[in-house]
């Protein structure tokens, strides 16, 4: 057998799969909303659920999942949502099978049940674990506490060792991210992405445009009120990632270009960076938990609670210990400080693969085959939009 049937065949068989029964609720909620269509114009979701004849498909159920930001919009102007005999709710049951797409696209497979214990509790002991094997590493040298050393953090851990160590744990986190993703994009057959598909895609990632509650006017997030909290909060800890991962970067070249060796003055380029990304990474994970915490109980799957706190809080401890040694590293609390900062980086990383960090890829992903099928003929042969 060619290895273009292998690929035919394993496509097959994965489309026959049974669905589950978290898949076989939205193929019904799917059913009964493409019959009513009130909310077509509330997200991509629904306009993608018209394109289809049936919802026995778990590829386009997991498609459909992550397509869903999960606002509560339609929850809320459904007439057939609980306490209705249907209980139509479109938000719960796309998070749940959500879940189920990272499990079954994680890699290492066996790996992926560490979808439903990577909570809070997992989360904060790897870095507490991580922290104690650094100060224990420090106690032995008699560097825990030291004359100030004038913010050189590689006086402390060389930094090739920091390299090898935080470089490997990160590259293995992306190679196991994107193989789960190359495995749900070939399973959802979108087609090649045009120039102008690729452009909207990610106009709508960077802008979370589904956030806006398909009318502009927000979320609901714990009741009948609409805001735009949810998705401010989501973009202060979006880009106040992308800036530390901005300053990072700088810093590397700094460092390997240029010759520049750390530490750098506060008015330099990579500081500022990571000051203004570490100020977002906490004031948007802060809120995201907040949110997180007084959410109504319809609007997502309460078994993700934990997954979803421990991601925050991970966020958070990172942001808030960097900013802790940025202000004290010309202290003799340095090392202590840089080993804390480092063992909740090296647990971020550790867990990265198989926490919520990998939705922002699948829903990535989903918009841009969105983006995609809005541009070819339907299945009910209507022509493109």
């Amino acid at each position: 057998m060619s290895s273009l049937d292998t690929l035919t065949e394993q496509a097959i068989n994965w489309h026959d799969k049974p669905l589950s029964k978290n898949e076989k609720e939205v193929s019904r909620i799917m059913i009964i909303c493409n019959a009513c269509r009130y909310c077509e114009g509330f997200c991509a979701v629904f306009p993608a659920m018209t394109r289809r004849l049936s919802f026995d498909n778990k590829a386009d159920l997991n498609y459909l999942a992550n397509l869903c930001h999960n606002c509560g919009a339609c929850l809320h102007a459904c007439q057939y949502a609980p306490p209705h005999e249907f209980g139509v709710n479109v938000p719960q049951s796309m998070a749940k099978v959500r879940k189920e797409t990272y499990i079954s696209y994680a890699w290492p497979a066996p790996l992926g049940r560490l979808y439903e214990r990577n909570g809070l509790t997992l989360s904060l002991a790897t870095a507490f674990g991580v922290i104690l094997f650094l100060i224990l590493a420090l106690i032995s040298q008699g560097t825990l506490w030291h004359e100030p050393l004038a913010g050189d953090f590689y006086a402390v851990f060389p930094h090739n060792t920091m390299v090898v160590m935080f470089g490997s744990v990160f590259s293995l986190a992306i190679l196991a991210i994107v193989i789960g993703l190359v495995k749900f994009w070939r399973d959802t057959s979108p087609g090649r992405p045009s120039t102008p598909a690729m452009f909207e895609a990610t106009q709508n990632v960077l802008q979370l445009k589904y956030l806006d509650g398909g009318h502009g006017l927000g979320c609901n997030d714990e009741d009948d009120r609409f805001t735009h909290r949810r998705r401010v909060f989501h973009h202060l800890t979006f880009y106040g990632f992308m800036l530390c991962l901005a300053a990072t970067s700088v810093a590397t070249i700094y460092h390997y270009v240029l010759g520049w060796e750390a530490p750098y003055g506060y008015t330099s380029l990579p500081v500022i960076l990571g000051t203004v990304g570490g100020i977002g990474l906490l004031i948007g994970p802060a809120g995201l938990f907040w949110l997180n915490k007084h959410r109504a109980p319809l609007h997502g799957d309460p078994s993700q609670q934990t997954m979803d706190r421990g991601f925050i809080a991970l966020l958070f401890w990172v942001s808030l210990t960097g900013l802790a040694l940025l202000v004290w590293r010309d202290t003799s609390a340095m090392a202590l400080l840089l080993a804390i900062h480092l063992g909740f980086v090296m647990a971020f990383f550790l867990t990265m693969p198989y926490s919520k960090f990998a939705h922002g890829f699948y829903r990535s992903a989903a918009l841009l085959k969105w983006s995609i099928e809005k541009r070819q003929p339907n299945n009910l042969g209507l022509g493109s939009e």
